[in-house]
């Protein structure tokens, strides 16, 4: 198992900027990506972005622009930084990895999420 602990939410005025952490219970194992994912109300979750462990990362298109994934595998972390946040960013944000198994399949794990506020 793996616990993961988000922080770094909170409210932000719009053009401003964030940076998201989040913490994983212990390092990571196999081929293996740690990212975000965002949910806003009444609308599905959906992908911000994730990084590999070999440094590969995968964005949302519509936020590639102002996104950027980073992690420091050595301290189990993986980050996101937004800029030029809008209202439309308001949302619950999940910290999410995906770790490979011997076997050849993989286990998600996802953090209890935190809240970003733009305001307009």
């Amino acid at each position: 198992q793996v616990q993961l602990v988000e922080s770094g939410g909170g409210l932000v005025q719009t053009g401003g900027s964030l940076r998201l952490s989040c913490v994983a219970s212990r390092r990571i194992y196999g081929y293996n990506v740690m990212g975000w994912y965002r949910q806003a109300p009444g609308k599905q979750r959906e992908l911000v972005g994730t990084i590999s462990n070999g440094g590969i990362s995968d964005y949302a298109e519509s936020l590639k622009d102002r996104a950027t994934i980073s992690r420091d595998s050595a301290k189990n972390t993986v980050y996101l930084q937004m800029s030029r946040l809008k209202p439309d960013d308001t949302a619950l944000y999940y910290c999410y990895v995906r770790e490979g198994t011997p076997l050849g399949s993989s286990n998600e794990y996802w953090g209890q999420g935190t809240q970003v506020t733009v305001s307009s």
